[in-house]
């Protein structure tokens, strides 16, 4: 992570500012640089009849730079510590968009925001900046909850391993290698999960000799089998890898609590549209039931939508 740069994302409505806390402590463990991100609107300032164009891009251009000097204070002991740290306040009235028009523009490795619990009826209507991001940003994605990250904390890498496809290969070795170089920075531990279907329900109504507990464990040694190789290609112990009966979004949350986890990191397909709607991504379901922060990653072949 060294010299690379963070694009935190800075919340105006909150006083305290969980995301750029986070960051500056990843700056100091990794020696990276930070642009301080925000994207700020007023639709009255566009409606207002009265005032010509040049006068309205004069106030507007007024708020752009108070909002500026806020954030250079916001900075000021952080750039007092050695940190390096840029600036940049946009004028947008789609806050994602701005981010991630940013991020295409300069060289970004890490968008971190803060966030919080959603409204799931409005999650789904009125799509949150979070949810936008985890579906359309190229770059991994650091939501930042009010988690602790303790000194020889715990990093839960969450994996797909039934999958044969060199994408989700791919994806798999990208996720668990950030995780084991960041664990490095941080004096944490790297465990690995995944989670495997259990026997369905109609195959052993419709088959009584069927041997649903010989086809669990088969399944669960498969899993097994393959999580332990990718856990030997980054060097992590057996004994921290996990393989549990259940869906992602019930079996993630669950260990990340049971091992009190600072930290998730999983992939995200960035489904859009209807279908991301009506059944979401992985990320999406868990977000919620986390108590700690989340990194999602895209596959190698995203192609981010505003980039088309």
């Amino acid at each position: 992570m060294s010299s690379e740069r963070f694009l935190v994302v800075i919340d105006p409505s909150r006083d305290d500012q969980p995301a750029l806390e986070r960051a500056a402590h990843l700056a100091r463990c990794a020696g990276a640089r930070l642009t301080l991100f925000l994207s700020i609107f007023d639709f009255s300032y566009e409606m207002t009849s009265m005032l010509s164009q040049e006068e309205r891009d004069a106030m507007r251009n007024g708020v752009v730079n108070q909002r500026r000097k806020w954030l250079e204070q916001l900075a000021e002991p952080l750039i007092t510590d050695g940190l390096d740290v840029t600036f940049e306040v946009v004028w947008h009235n789609r806050p994602f968009e701005s981010i991630i028009n940013h991020v295409l523009s300069h060289d970004v490795a890490y968008i971190i925001k803060s966030t919080h619990a959603h409204d799931k009826l409005k999650s789904v209507i009125f799509t949150p900046t979070d949810w936008h991001l985890l579906r359309k940003a190229p770059v991994p994605v650091l939501l930042v909850k009010e988690h602790d990250w303790p000194a020889d904390g715990t990093i839960l890498a969450a994996v797909n391993v039934a999958a044969d496809d060199e994408e989700h290969q791919e994806l798999n070795d990208r996720i668990v290698d950030h995780a084991v170089k960041l664990a490095t920075l941080i004096d944490a531990r790297v465990h690995l999960v995944n989670g495997y279907p259990g026997t369905p329900v109609n195959i052993a109504i419709e088959l009584p000799d069927f041997d649903a507990h010989a086809y669990n464990q088969s399944i669960k040694q498969h899993h097994t089998q393959r999580i332990e190789a990718l856990a030997d290609r980054h060097g992590i112990d057996h004994k921290r890898c996990h393989v549990l009966e259940g869906l992602p979004e019930d079996v993630i949350p669950e260990l990340a609590r049971e091992l009190d986890a600072e930290l998730v990191m999983l992939g995200t397909v960035g489904r859009s549209g209807l279908s991301a709607a009506l059944i979401g991504n992985t990320a999406e379901h868990v977000i919620d039931s986390l108590e700690c922060d989340l990194v999602a990653f895209k596959p190698k072949s995203f192609v981010c939508p505003l980039a088309e």
